[in-house]
């Protein structure tokens, strides 16, 4: 599921930079190339409760 590869993304990132990705770097590990399709997933996570953002960009997101 193309949710859990975003996910598992961004933990992976958070691990190894200490912050969210972009969602451009978030594109090109998961195989994204249009940045409405990554934020697509990431306001779906978002709404699930996965993940959630202190701000209004994206790499402000944290894991829940």
């Amino acid at each position: 599921m193309r949710q859990e590869q975003v996910l598992a993304c961004i933990r992976e990132w958070i691990y190894e930079h200490g912050e969210g990705p972009t969602v451009r770097e978030i594109g090109d590990r998961v195989g994204l190339s249009s940045t409405s399709s990554v934020q697509y997933q990431l306001k779906r996570l978002e709404q699930q409760g996965a993940i959630s953002r202190s701000g209004s960009r994206w790499r402000s997101y944290r894991l829940t």
